[in-house]
């Protein structure tokens, strides 16, 4: 049975990874929250990979959005308020994606820029926060979503400061951490890279008080509660039960911490990277802990309407530009001092991973150990996570140019590399297997180890050609233009 109070509405966010819907009775200060339910759809996974909402990702968000629909019609006949994030901004066929979910469902889907976006979280995440006596003046508000990252500095309720950077715990699983379990180099690559990346972010201040939001800190927070003991409670994450997650994580496959710690499995294979960043993050504010919240976007967007009605999204807009009536934004520009500083410190990490890459170069020519070639990769691998951070600071063609060869370094040294683990692996094999099966296992060895000889040829051939300086100056050649996290 529909229930007729005008103050009751929804709202639905389809984000990288989830869809999430929420039905609340609204004013312009406060919500009571009737229903709270997400999908786990991962369409920024398809996006990641091809530049595309895949049809099955269409599919099964249309197959959400349905059911959400006939939820919220439990509640209320009031119109859906539906926005996207960072997925459907980024894929290319985003109009398509719109007029199907529309075609099916009825629902019209607002695209919301990454600063809209971080306002309507700062909303969410901090309006039971400010019902408390003694909330702390200066607070950071962070929503970690699948594709990006809204992160928003506010004084005494007067945002100061925000910033959204397309890094999310989905596109850090899919571009550095896709074994399951992840290995500890590809941990130590991502690790440089949200190192770097978050080191050049210029923030104005550090704030003393952080909440996070968004699946990967609410689903860090529940295993914490179900690994570590945490009190059922307890809505806080200090440092070291990072840390102590993070661990479990890395060295346990998603099924094990999905069974153990009744996580879904979709979340649970994306929940390590969603581990690594909020970690890195900690370290780059200086954070003993952070404060974990459940609400957010969702939120953000009924209490602005429940704030300026129909014309919601247009004042949000106009607030990100810093004329909120209710909260004047003052907002903090990063200075072309700020700029220049990002930009030589790129340049010379760049330079330095350069340098490191090539210490390996002579010792991979003896061909003598086989852990130089496996140096020689995780220092390429490295090199490439630098690019990775900087990559809006570079010139484009620069960059693509550049990034193409350090690639090129880093497959020719994997393909030794896999190869060398595989005979490795054999040999181990030889020594444990019976008589009858030794044969055909050294056979197979043999033809690994003629192949990687031949490989060989061909890797110290590139080496060879590869000229240190030539590699300097064309790094030289990426610096171009300034601040690689947006405005702020």
């Amino acid at each position: 049975m529909q229930m007729q109070d005008g103050s009751v509405r929804a709202a639905i966010d389809v984000g990288s990874n989830t869809i999430h819907i929420v039905v609340a009775r609204c004013a312009p200060a406060d919500l009571a929250i009737l229903a709270d339910e997400q999908e786990l759809v991962r369409i920024g996974e398809s996006v990641t990979a091809t530049g595309e909402i895949s049809a099955q990702k269409r599919d099964d968000a249309i197959a959400t959005l349905t059911n959400y629909k006939e939820l919220a019609a439990c509640y209320t006949n009031t119109p859906l308020i539906v926005v996207a994030t960072e997925a459907i901004r980024r894929a290319r066929n985003s109009q398509q994606f719109l007029a199907a979910v529309k075609r099916e469902t009825g629902l019209d889907i607002l695209i919301i820029d990454g600063e809209v976006e971080a306002l309507l979280t700062f909303y969410g995440a901090t309006y039971e926060l400010y019902r408390e006596p003694h909330a702390p003046a200066l607070v950071g508000v962070l929503d970690l979503g699948g594709g990006s990252m809204e992160l928003v500095l506010a004084n005494r309720k007067r945002i100061t400061w925000h910033t959204s950077v397309p890094v999310g715990s989905g596109w850090l699983h899919d571009r550095y951490l896709q074994s399951d379990p992840s290995t500890q180099e590809d941990q130590e690559v991502a690790r440089t890279f949200l190192s770097t990346y978050f080191t050049g972010m210029p923030l104005p201040e550090l704030p003393p008080a952080l909440i996070a939001t968004g699946g990967s800190a609410n689903s860090l927070l529940l295993l914490a509660r179900r690994a570590i003991g945490l009190d059922e409670q307890e809505t806080r994450l200090t440092y070291e039960q990072v840390v102590r997650c993070e661990a479990l994580l890395s060295d346990l496959d998603a099924e094990t911490i999905s069974e153990r710690y009744d996580q879904p499995l979709k979340r649970a294979r994306i929940l390590p990277a969603g581990a690594l960043i909020i970690h890195a993050l900690m370290l780059r504010l200086q954070l003993g802990e952070i404060r974990v919240s459940t609400h957010g976007i969702r939120e953000g967007a009924l209490l602005a309407y429940a704030r300026y009605g129909d014309r919601w999204l247009q004042r949000v807009k106009k607030n990100a530009g810093g004329a909120d009536d209710d909260a004047p934004a003052e907002e903090s520009q990063v200075s072309e001092e700020q700029d220049g500083s990002f930009a030589q410190t790129g340049y010379r990490l760049l330079l330095e991973r350069t340098h490191k890459m090539l210490e390996w170069r002579e010792e991979v020519l003896k061909h003598e150990d086989i852990e130089a070639v496996h140096k020689m990769r995780v220092a390429s691998r490295r090199l490439r996570a630098v690019l990775d951070a900087y990559e809006a600071a570079c010139d484009a063609k620069q960059f693509r140019r550049v990034y193409r060869r350090v690639k090129e370094i880093a497959d020719i040294l994997g393909e030794a590399r896999d190869t060398d683990v595989m005979v490795e692996g054999l040999q181990q094999r030889l020594e444990r297997e019976e008589e009858k099966a030794r044969p055909g296992i050294q056979w197979l060895i043999d033809r690994l180890s003629a192949y990687r000889e031949a490989h060989q040829v061909k890797l110290e051939a590139f080496l060879r050609k590869l000229d240190d300086e030539t590699l300097a100056q064309q790094m030289a050649s990426l610096r171009a233009k300034g601040n690689a996290h947006g405005k702020g």
